[in-house]
């Protein structure tokens, strides 16, 4: 039994060291080397202190501010570590609840809006922390913005435009909008 049990140990120490301690700093030395901003969770720096990261989204609620996609996550909005859908389908009452009081708090900040609201603005997305909102829902608050900021609407139309991603590879995905990188760059404009 001696024979068996001395090489089983050996060889869980050496396969524990390999996959626990040696593949995991490889891969990290590696990641950190070839894309450095993504391996330190795609962070955003403002005047030396991170103020949020490209792939989180944040929740904006100032009419200063464009919103972004509402989130599924609890106890708080865009909570990284409970991140997933709502799992609520299209006849469930509380996410057509949920739809409805969305809605009104988007006419309640803008009132004189008549567009169709886009549908990015009022569901969550699969993962509840989508940190983009597309160009349409951008424009559905460029006014709102622009006339909290005390800005013409052309200056907000040129930085959302400014702040518009294209598809990736220029074929997959659609374009989009991140929030925190356009609210950033309005809030560098102001100032």
């Amino acid at each position: 039994m001696k024979t068996l049990i001395r090489p089983a140990v050996s060889l869980f120490v050496l396969l524990s060291a390999v996959t626990g301690v040696v593949y995991p700093l490889a891969v990290t030395g590696v990641a950190q080397a070839v894309f450095p901003d993504a391996a330190a969770g795609s962070l955003i720096i403002k005047d030396g202190k991170p103020v949020g990261s490209e792939l989180i989204g944040q929740n904006f609620t100032d009419p200063k501010h464009f919103w972004g996609r509402p989130s599924a996550t609890s106890p708080q909005p865009n909570n990284g570590t409970a991140s997933g859908g709502s799992n609520q389908g299209p006849l469930n009452p509380a996410l057509v609840d949920a739809v409805k009081g969305r809605i009104e708090a988007l006419k309640a900040a803008d009132p004189d809006n008549k567009v169709p609201i886009p549908a990015d603005l009022v569901t969550a997305s699969g993962s509840g922390l989508d940190p983009h909102i597309s160009p349409a829902a951008a424009a559905y608050q460029i006014e709102r913005v622009a006339r909290a900021r005390g800005l013409k609407a052309e200056a907000v139309v040129a930085m959302v435009a400014l702040n518009t991603e294209g598809r990736q590879l220029g074929i997959f995905g659609e374009p989009r909008v991140n929030v925190l990188k356009l609210n950033l760059a309005l809030d560098a404009l102001g100032a």
